[in-house]
C-alpha cells in the first residue's frame, strides 16, 4: 500500500482533545504547508479557561481512574496497547503530521512512530521496576524513601519531531502514573491529537492526556503558570526554554525538565575512518533539513585531513533531491516556514558578505516550497552568528585544528552544549575527548541517536535542565519523600 497521499483531501482532527472527545474549534492560527507554501486547516487557540478546564479534567480523571493506584502491570498493559494501537495507525497517523511538518511521511512510518512506540513500551516497563527504597538505620527505625507521581504534568513539544517529543513527555509521565496536559506547537498541531485519541482507544482513561492547541505566548504561558500542573516538561529553542523557567518562578516554584538548542561539533581525527565520517556527518545534517536540535552544525577537521573530507561530505549533500513531505520517495524535507528558511538565508550570506566561503549551497532551490541547498561555510568569522547561534537549517560550518587541545577550544560554546561527536580510532582519545567535551550527550564513530532507549538526552549549559528518555525521564516524574518510623 503506497503512504503517498493528496494533501488537499487530508481528513484532520480539528480540535482540542479534552477529556476524551474532540472539542471542535475555530482556527484562528494560520498554517501554511512548507512542501508548497499553500494554505492549509489553521491552528485553534486555545485560552486560559480552557487550559484550566484541561487542568481539572486531568485532575478528575486521576481520581476516578485511580490511574497512580492501579496495579503497576496494569498500567505497563494499557501502555503497551496503546504502543501496539500507534503502530497499527502508523499511516494515518503519518500522513496527518507529514502535511504540515518537515517530515516525510515515508521517514515517519518507519522511523518516528516506530521509535515513538517503542519508547512506550519501554517507559511501561518501569512502572513495577522502579520504586520506594529501604534504607539503612539503627535498629530502633525503619527509614523510607518514597516516591509518589506528581499528579498533572503540564508538556510542551515543538514542530519539528511532533509525535516523537510528544512520546518523550507522554510515555514517563502516564507510566509513573501521572496525568498530563500537553500542547503541540501550532505550525504541527494535529498528530499529537490524533495521537492521543488513539491512547483512549488502546484503554488510557480517557481525561489523562488532554491535548490543548495553541501558541506559545496565549497557551503555553497559561499551562507553564497554571496552578495545578505541578511539572512542566519542554522541548524547544533557549530562548523559549529561559522564558518559561523564568515564567514559572514568577507565578509560581515547580520543577521542570527543559530539552534546548544546540550548536553541536563534529570533531574528527586523521586517523579516523574518513569514508564512514563522512556519511555519519552528512547523514546528521540531512536529516530534517538540518532542522534538530542535536544537528552536528559545527565540523571540527584535522589538519590535513580537511580537503579531502570536505569534498567526500559535500558530495553526499549535493546528492540531494528535494521532495513534498506527502510523497513517500521523498527523503530531504523542506523549512518549515517562510520565516525561518528566510532567517537561514540572511545568517549564510551575512557570513559570506564578511569572507566565509561558500563550498556548496548558500540558497533556496528552485522548487515550491521552503526547500534550502546543503550548504558549507568555510574560514567563518568566529563572531559570525553562523558559527554562534543554532540555524536550524542545513547549514554546517568548517575549522581546522592541530592538536587535541585546539580542538576541545574549538569544540566547546559559550552558549551551547547537547551534543557531539568524535571520529577516531584511537579508543584512549575517544575516552579522554567523551570526558572533556562538555555536552549532554557524546557520539564516537558516529552521529545519531539509536534504539537504546536506556540513553538519556539532555544538555549542559542553556543547552537544557534535566533529561529527556532512560531512566532518569522516568524519576523524573515522580516526586520522592522521607520516612522514618520509630519502632
Amino acid at each position: 500500500m503506497s503512504l503517498s497521499f493528496d494533501p488537499d483531501t487530508l481528513p484532520l482532527p480539528v480540535g482540542h482533545f479534552i477529556g476524551g472527545d474532540l472539542l471542535p474549534a475555530e482556527p484562528v492560527i494560520d498554517i501554511l504547508r512548507p512542501s508548497d507554501g499553500r494554505p492549509q486547516t489553521g491552528c485553534p487557540l486555545a485560552g486560559a479557561d480552557l487550559v484550566d478546564r484541561a487542568v481539572n479534567t486531568a485532575k478528575a480523571a486521576l481520581k476516578s481512574s485511580n490511574w497512580a493506584g492501579l496495579r503497576p502491570r496494569e498500567r505497563t498493559r494499557i501502555l503497551q496497547a496503546w504502543a501496539d494501537l500507534m503502530e497499527t495507525e502508523a499511516a494515518t497517523l503519518a500522513k496527518i503530521e507529514a502535511l504540515s511538518s518537515s517530515r516525510p511521511v515515508g521517514q515517519l512510518v518507519a522511523g518516528d512512530i516506530a521509535v515513538t512506540a517503542e519508547q512506550i513500551r519501554f517507559f511501561a516497563e518501569f512502572a513495577d521496576k522502579e520504586g520506594s527504597d529501604l534504607v539503612p538505620t539503627d535498629d530502633r527505625s525503619l527509614g523510607m524513601i518514597m516516591t509518589e507521581p506528581y499528579g498533572v504534568v503540564g508538556a510542551i513539544v515543538p514542530w519539528n519531531v511532533p509525535i516523537s517529543t510528544a512520546g518523550w513527555k507522554l510515555g514517563p509521565a502516564l507510566a509513573a502514573g501521572n496525568a498530563v496536559v500537553l500542547k503541540p506547537s501550532e505550525q504541527t498541531p494535529f498528530s499529537v491529537v490524533h495521537m492521543a485519541r488513539l491512547a483512549v482507544k488502546a484503554g488510557v482513561p480517557a481525561g489523562l492526556i488532554n491535548i490543548v492547541l495553541g501558541d506559545g505566548q496565549t497557551t503555553g504561558s497559561a499551562i507553564t503558570g497554571h496552578p495545578g500542573i505541578a511539572k512542566v516538561s519542554f522541548t524547544g529553542s533557549s530562548r523559549a526554554g529561559a522564558a518559561i523557567a523564568g515564567h514559572i518562578a514568577a507565578t509560581g516554584i515547580k520543577p521542570m525538565t527543559l530539552e534546548l538548542g544546540g550548536k553541536s561539533p563534529q570533531i574528527v581525527f586523521a586517523d579516523a575512518d574518513l569514508p564512514r565520517a563522512a556519511d555519519a556527518i552528512a547523514a546528521s545534517i540531512l536529516a530534517n533539513a538540518g532542522q534538530g536540535c542535536v544537528a552536528g552544525t559545527r565540523l571540527i577537521l584535522q589538519d590535513g585531513i580537511a580537503g579531502p573530507l570536505v569534498e567526500a561530505v559535500a558530495a553526499r549533500m549535493e546528492r540531494v533531491r528535494p521532495g513534498p513531505t506527502w510523497d513517500e520517495t521523498s527523503c530531504y524535507p523542506p523549512i518549515i516556514s517562510e520565516v525561518q528558511i528566510s532567517r537561514i538565508d540572511g545568517i549564510v550570506q551575512a557570513a559570506i558578505a564578511h569572507g566565509a566561503e561558500c563550498v556548496i549551497g548558500g540558497g533556496r532551490m528552485d522548487c515550491a516550497g521552503y526547500f534550502y541547498k546543503p550548504t558549507i561555510l568555510a574560514n567563518v568569522s568566529p563572531r559570525s552568528p553562523a558559527l554562534l547561534e543554532e540555524i536550524f537549517g542545513p547549514v554546517l560550518t568548517v575549522q581546522t585544528f592541530t592538536e587535541e587541545e585546539e580542538a576541545l577550544a574549538l569544540a566547546d560554546h559559550p552558549t551551547y552544549g547537547l551534543a557531539a561527536g568524535v571520529f577516531t580510532s584511537d579508543l584512549s582519545r575517544a575516552v579522554r575527548m567523551s570526558r572533556l567535551i562538555q555536552a549532554g550527550t557524546i557520539w564516537v564513530n558516529r552521529y545519531s541517536r539509536s534504539r537504546d532507549h536506556i540513553l538519556p538526552t539532555g544538555g549542559y549549559k542553556q543547552s537544557g535542565l534535566g533529561k529527556d528518555l532512560g531512566r532518569e525521564a522516568y524519576l523524573a516524574n515522580r516526586k520522592s519523600k522521607s520516612v522514618l518510623i520509630g519502632l
